[in-house]
């Protein structure tokens, strides 16, 4: 049974991925080798892909070395945040100006993640990839990007030897040997981190133009499917409750609904389309299915998700930040008070936060243990 994880993108949100991972870790046996042979990640959801498939240990000892690198981090580890350093970010945007829009000196982008380059290409040991693959520990991982130039979706994977590429409307899928770039170009999100060059294409964060993320995991051999997302969207129908409106959007509360759509509503999207299939699927008898010849089958699949508005959480740790960017975020409104809120949760890599998010992972997922081990194969006991 060829099992995915698919790992959602979201910036500082993915740290509720790596307490899902933690009680998954504590839920499976001791020895489990990995319980995912297929691996695929976008932006943030990306670094923790590869974190996991790059480490040499068995699953617990992957997980406890991706949730050690979390749980040291700051914002200085991921982004410059100096006075100067924001400054120096505006000073380029405005600059660019003067030059049809383009940056002179490096691709525009509010932020200098310079730090992240360091802190990745001294974590994530890609030369281990080979070794897993031909144990067949792993069958592929994959990340993906958007490419500015031709508006694709494409998902980067090194994999088994029989793998092919794929390409389909505005998705493509392309066999390579996985390195520290394509994993800064699958989490550069727009105008706040600078586009990666990947050969002759600059490339941006992978939930752009992702109409399907969970289409790689399916191309590359997946029977089934463990998704980690980063919206407190349990219930799809759940009401929405409206607040009283007191100002008009502020512009983090626009940039926020950007990020969201991006980050969360293609995957919300797809999770949906998958399950109509699957209902679809059912009502058709094997053998006219088999007489149709039409390639359709269930997929299994199991869904965790926050249980609390990571919102909410975000609007309550603004304030630890470091000064220079806390009066940033507040100048633009991404506070809870100015709406803002989800955009300044992208860029939240404070403890404050990122633990409680790895807090909330850890015990949703303990809640769903009796619904998860049967789907990897554990005998309650």
């Amino acid at each position: 049974m060829k099992r995915a994880l698919i790992l959602s993108g979201g910036g500082a949100r993915a740290a509720y991925q790596v307490g899902v991972l933690q009680a998954l870790a504590n839920i499976l046996p001791a020895d489990t080798v990995n319980p995912f042979p297929i691996i695929c990640g976008t932006s943030a959801g990306a670094i923790n892909a590869l974190a996991l498939a790059c480490h040499p240990g068995n699953f617990r000892e992957s997980v406890q070395s991706l949730a050690g690198i979390w749980q040291r981090l700051t914002p200085g580890q991921v982004y410059r945040h100096g006075w100067s350093d924001l400054a120096r970010g505006l000073g380029l945007l405005g600059f660019s100006l003067f030059n049809e829009g383009v940056g002179r000196t490096r691709p525009l982008s509010m932020l200098d993640n310079g730090p992240l380059w360091h802190l990745l290409g001294t974590s994530v040991r890609f030369e281990n990839l080979d070794a897993a693959i031909a144990s067949g520990k792993l069958h592929a991982v994959a990340v993906n990007a958007m490419g500015y130039s031709s508006g694709q979706s494409v998902s980067f994977f090194q994999g088994a030897p029989e793998l092919e590429g794929w390409n389909r409307h505005r998705r493509v899928g392309m066999p390579t040997r996985l390195k520290l770039e394509h994993l800064l170009a699958s989490s550069a999100i727009p105008t706040i981190f600078p586009a990666v060059r990947i050969n002759r294409e600059y490339f941006g964060d992978g939930a752009l133009r992702q109409l399907a993320p969970i289409s790689p995991a399916l191309h590359l051999g997946a029977e089934s499917l463990f998704i980690v997302g980063v919206s407190g969207n349990r219930e799809a129908r759940k009401p929405v409750h409206r607040r009283t409106v007191r100002h008009s959007p502020s512009m983090a509360q626009i940039v926020g609904q950007l990020f969201n759509s991006a980050f969360i509503d293609a995957l919300e999207g797809d999770l949906e389309h998958l399950e109509r299939i699957n209902e679809l699927v059912g009502m058709i008898p094997e053998d006219k299915l088999a007489a149709a010849d039409l390639p359709l089958r269930a997929v299994d699949n199991r869904i965790i998700s926050p249980s609390r508005e990571l919102d909410n959480i975000a609007g309550r740790k603004v304030r630890n930040l470091p000064k220079s960017l806390r009066f940033f975020l507040r100048a633009i409104g991404a506070t809870a008070k100015g709406g803002g809120a989800t955009a300044a949760s992208y860029l939240l890599f404070h403890q404050s936060f990122i633990g409680e998010l790895m807090e909330l992972g850890y015990q949703d997922t303990m809640w769903e243990a009796d619904r998860l081990k049967p789907f990897f194969g554990v005998t309650s006991g």
